[in-house]
């Protein structure tokens, strides 16, 4: 009977022993646990006590971005009305710089046609070379009056400059009157 007794005083020492192991490495487990939790407690401390104030600064950063992105657009679609605004000021003066050189034009040539009425110089006039009342001039003589009418000018140096490759019809009409 000894032997039984002998086997279950054996089991339990085994037990006893292998529960000191166990509790042996799990003190210093738990040591572990215990400094690991203390880390991830300031860890946590840490990030409460920073996490807001970086979340608000980054809400504020994205709401100061959004009112720059504002303010830029609104800038552009300023620029770009500015940008319309000079383009149509340089289109009415280029306008204004044509019609005024076309007005210059007129001048010039309106004071030429006066000067060489001026200046030039009147045939003395014969009696024998005047036609008589009753007597029609020659056809010819008639084409080249109408020819000579100022209304008459402006259709014949629009055909001229189509015709003739004249750049315009003052330049046909000083032509006109140089052939005078």
């Amino acid at each position: 009977m000894i032997e039984p007794l002998f086997w279950l005083g054996l089991s339990l020492l085994l037990v006893a022993t292998s529960l000191t192991a166990v509790l042996v490495v799990a003190i210093s487990a738990f040591q572990e646990l215990a400094r690991a939790a203390r880390s991830a407690e300031k860890l946590f401390d840490t990030l409460s006590r920073e996490l807001p104030p970086t979340l608000e600064a980054i809400r504020v950063t994205g709401l100061e971005i959004t009112d720059l992105t504002d303010d830029v657009s609104e800038g552009v679609k300023s620029a770009s009305q500015v940008v319309k605004q000079v383009d149509q000021s340089l289109d009415s003066a280029r306008i204004q710089a044509q019609n005024l050189q076309a007005g210059t034009r007129s001048i010039l040539i309106g004071a030429k046609a006066a000067w060489k009425n001026f200046t030039r110089q009147k045939p003395a006039r014969r009696i024998s070379d005047r036609t008589s009342s009753n007597e029609k001039p020659p056809l010819r003589d008639l084409r080249e009056r109408e020819v000579l009418r100022p209304e008459n000018r402006r259709i014949k140096a629009e055909l001229y400059r189509t015709n003739e490759g004249y750049n315009d019809a003052a330049s046909w009409e000083n032509n006109f009157d140089d052939e005078d």
